[in-house]
């Protein structure tokens, strides 16, 4: 409980993931560039728009930050409950893992380090779908091991087909659920003690289960294209084919984080992934080894770490699961006192003294935000309401970041670009990028697309500084607006 409420504090920080604006735009009507797409069109994204934008439509920013540092604090609250504590405890007595230990330094320091990996995410609603099967699955396997069917247990397989239902139109990591319930049913059959003609007619709910966990994106309007989605979308994560290479090498968060580090690229937060992705594969590997059996926990943390190394942007599905199973020794030392000076565990003193000094720096970091609670410096919030007032006759051609912000904040003008990739082809996105690096090519695209309008961010993801020094001596380009964030070129 005390890990999930300093989540809780670390994670209120203003709304710094652009991806939100073009969800809550999404949540109004649906988005449209007015360049193409592919097809089909599957918005896997939908559930999780209607909530955010429920919850804006409420409060606005300050509420929806309040909202997801809550879930994030429930999400590390279920993949560290005390209970996978007992459990690890039984197998390795020497050891205990996650939240038995309290709090531990270790565990502050890393939160405090990944902070800001805590954004309004879908992959936030993935994490509380994974923490709740992390916490029942194991427990729906012990019950079919033992043949204990109850009302309890008919229950709790309803709520996770439910939320497996739900889950098909919140993330495309979706297909993690199935995953995960597949590994806990092969792990709960080769466990089973029973007869083997009992096992087999015992197998077949969880059998059962199974595949309709695997079917549920078919109960959706999208069927086949949504069950296939998480196909394309590690195709675009891996590279794994020619037109998705520029996807993977591109788009920052889709790096693994050795490439970020070999680039200089946060170099702190680089490194530290690195390290905590191989100690959770051997962590993870080790116990196997000394088990001699399968684990479905140590598996799945193998499996994020591996994830973790990969992409960066999956190391926030790694995380608490790697603290979940993160082990500490379980005898504690004393310091030695007077017999008038109660006795204090020196973990305690450990934990104490980075705890008052990381909530320090915690208390001094709120001074620093806006109480909007939106990131200005990386979505145009004066540009746009600029804009707004100057409308234009032609079309926009806008950078990927700001595309949802200026969707939501100023529909009527079409964008040319959001943060959507998936749905725009490797030739589309390319030619995108040569921009950057090729104005004469933009200048070309300009005049056949009737461009008129072009705006750019100056700090915050800024790779346009060829094209915008072209743009200022070019004479049909004027730069009309700029701020300290962003400026706007109109021909």
């Amino acid at each position: 409980m005390i890990i999930a409420v300093f989540v809780i504090l670390l994670a209120i920080f203003p709304l710094t993931d652009t991806d939100i604006w073009w969800h809550l735009a999404c949540a109004r009507e649906w988005v449209t560039t007015w360049t193409p797409v592919r097809t089909p069109v599957v918005n896997v994204h939908e559930y999780f728009q209607l909530v955010v934008g429920f919850i804006y439509g409420l409060g606005g920013a300050p509420l929806l930050v309040a909202f997801k540092a809550f879930l994030w604090g429930v999400v590390f609250a279920l993949f560290l409950r005390p209970r996978h504590a007992a459990r690890h405890a039984e197998r390795h007595p020497e050891l205990v893992s996650g939240s038995a230990s309290a709090f531990p330094a270790l565990t502050i320091i890393l939160l405090f380090i990944f902070r800001y990996q805590f954004e309004m995410r879908p992959v936030l609603f993935s994490l509380l779908f994974l923490g709740v099967y992390w916490n029942v699955l194991p427990w729906l396997a012990k019950e079919w091991r033992e043949s204990r069917f109850s009302v309890k247990l008919m229950a709790c397989t309803v709520l996770i087909l439910a939320i497996q239902w739900l889950w098909c139109k919140c993330q495309g990591l979706y297909i993690l659920g199935p995953i995960f319930a597949t590994l806990v049913l092969c792990a709960n059959l080769l466990e089973s003690k029973k007869h083997r003609a009992l096992r087999v007619k015992f197998a077949w709910p969880q059998v059962a289960f199974i595949l309709l966990l695997w079917l549920m994106p078919f109960l959706h309007r999208e069927g086949l294209a949504l069950f296939l989605y998480p196909f394309g979308l590690l195709d675009r994560l891996l590279g794994l084919t020619p037109s998705a290479a520029v996807f993977a090498s591109q788009i920052a968060e889709n790096r693994s984080p050795i490439t970020l580090l070999v680039a200089g690229e946060n170099r702190i937060v680089s490194a530290a992934m690195i390290v905590l992705s191989f100690a959770g594969m051997g962590l993870a590997a080790w116990r196997l080894y000394k088990a001699r059996r399968p684990d479905v926990l140590n598996v799945t943390l193998l499996v994020m770490a591996s994830l973790a190394l990969i992409a960066e942007r999956n190391f926030v599905l790694f995380l608490p699961v790697f603290l979940a199973m993160l082990p500490t020794f379980s005898k504690q030392p004393k310091v030695a006192t007077s017999s008038l000076i109660p006795r204090v565990h020196l973990p305690t003193v450990y934990c104490l003294l980075p705890t008052f000094f990381i909530l320090g720096l915690w208390a001094r970091s709120l001074s620093a935000y806006d109480y909007s609670m939106v990131a200005y410096q990386r979505v145009p919030v004066q540009a746009a309401e600029w804009m707004a007032k100057h409308p234009h006759s032609g079309k926009l051609f806008n950078d990927d970041r700001a595309g949802g912000y200026l969707a939501l904040m100023n529909p009527a003008d079409s964008i040319y670009i959001d943060g959507r990739f998936i749905l725009k082809t490797a030739d589309f996105f390319e030619r995108y990028l040569d921009y950057a690096k090729d104005p004469a090519l933009f200048m070309r695209d300009a005049d056949s697309l009737s461009i008129d309008r072009a705006l750019f961010p100056l700090q915050y993801y800024a790779r346009w500084d060829e094209l915008m020094l072209a743009l200022n001596q070019d004479s049909r380009w004027h730069l009309v607006y700029r701020d300290e964030y962003f400026v706007v070129f109109d021909r």
